[in-house]
């Protein structure tokens, strides 16, 4: 039920992504207007809740879960709280230190009602059409009587290979991050959308092309266990990018003080964790597409 909650919720933002920097590149979103940017996307998202609920409850079905009103609850209310969670608690530093940049409590307030009276009605409504197609059939028949995977090389088992998975993706965009985090926290316009909607195809491919050479290894090993592995292995580039992050911290960044620190990390994490979704989902539907291509074509007699 997790993976299904967080490959909807990965969906939903990486189509906001694309829409957002679409908007931007054809020149709909001023750079010098920094609202403009956020907004575009904050209602991106809110509208995109139709996709994460349909692609959240087709794969839940596939697995054969019971429990849909469980699964819709958690792809409505799991990632985007841990979102909300964590910008609450970073706006109420803001608010006790009396600072000119904390968000109103009645804007909010106004998230508050765009997330449930919209993005939720639209989740559920996506999470009927999921659920009343018909259930994804696998190519072949599974054997009821899991098998004994035999002892993996060092390169094959879980933790090694999802580390080494989000080297290549991290190092398409760490040139780029470096300008977005500039433009962010050193008051620096940023103008490259177009570079930026190029260099976000290029992480999607190497995202792709990373987790399904890993995945065809483990395959090849008579591992099976693939369905979280594929997801961790390209979301495993958020975990480097919060280390730059950290490293830009503490060679780019002139501020002291524990609030500085505390607010600089909060929203870091927060660009982390939808950064961990959106990849790790390119990752989970690249493997998933390619498991079920090169099962379909082998003849079984």
């Amino acid at each position: 039920m997790l993976l299904s909650v967080l490959l909807g919720s990965g969906v939903q933002i990486g189509i906001m992504v694309v829409i957002t920097l679409v908007f931007a590149c054809f020149g709909f979103l001023f750079p010098g207007n920094r609202g403009a940017l956020m907004t575009c996307a904050m209602v991106a998202y809110v509208f995109l809740g139709s996709p994460a609920g349909y692609i959240s409850a087709r794969i839940y079905k596939m697995f054969g879960g019971e429990k849909w009103k469980s699964n819709v609850l958690l792809t409505c209310f799991f990632c985007p709280g841990v979102v909300f969670v964590l910008f609450f608690l970073l706006n109420l530093v803001l608010w006790i230190n009396r600072s000119s940049a904390a968000v109103p409590f009645t804007t909010l307030l106004v998230l508050l009602l765009m997330w449930f009276g919209v993005s939720v009605p639209l989740t559920f409504l996506g999470a009927y059409f999921g659920y009343k197609r018909m259930v994804i059939e696998n190519p072949v028949k599974t054997n009821q009587i899991p098998r004994q995977i035999p002892e993996a090389s060092f390169y094959t088992k879980p933790l090694p290979g999802i580390i080494m998975g989000g080297i290549l993706p991290f190092g398409c965009i760490f040139i780029q991050l470096f300008f977005i985090l500039n433009s962010i926290w050193s008051h620096q316009m940023y103008y490259m959308f177009g570079f930026l909607f190029l260099v976000l195809c290029i992480l999607i491919i190497t995202c792709a092309e990373a987790t399904i050479l890993l995945c065809y290894f483990h395959l090849c090993a008579e591992d099976y266990h693939w369905w979280w592995r594929s997801f961790l292995t390209s979301g495993f580039t958020a975990f480097y990018m919060f280390l730059y992050s950290i490293h830009y911290y503490y060679t780019k960044m002139n501020v002291t003080g524990l609030t500085n620190a505390f607010l600089y990390f909060g929203y870091t994490l927060i660009m982390t964790w939808m950064f961990f979704l959106f990849t790790g989902s390119i990752g989970f539907l690249a493997c998933f597409w390619f498991v079920r291509k090169i099962y379909s074509i082998v003849k079984v007699d």
